[in-house]
């Protein structure tokens, strides 16, 4: 495989990534913050990184998810789903210093 298509097969592995989280955030209305971050744009290492330091800023702001079941390999663990204004609020607060991290907090702001 040369690095053209390497590099065309990677940007599409993003894009569905991102479009699937997306998907699931309007059909259900709620997502975990990994989620949201991912429908942002980011990598699923650098979107669990966005979402611990935007549990800190919720916890913050007071604001307390919807409690729910999430399933992994068959293995079910608690979580915690919030709304798309809920991390609209949240971001608002957030201050990354990345440059790929203040693009999605700029992109979960607006999502509202």
């Amino acid at each position: 495989m040369n690095a053209r298509s390497r590099q065309a097969r990677q940007t599409l592995r993003n894009r569905t990534r991102s479009q699937r989280a997306a998907a699931r955030i309007a059909r259900n209305g709620t997502g975990t913050l990994a989620t949201h971050a991912l429908a942002a744009g980011l990598t699923p290492r650098q979107a669990s990184s966005v979402a611990s330091s935007l549990r800190k800023n919720a916890a913050k702001l007071g604001i307390q998810g919807q409690a729910g079941t999430a399933y992994r390999k068959g293995q079910a663990r608690t979580c915690t789903r919030y709304t798309a204004r809920q991390v609209a609020a949240i971001a608002v607060i957030y201050r990354p210093r990345k440059p790929m991290y203040v693009q999605a907090a700029a992109r979960l702001a607006l999502a509202a």
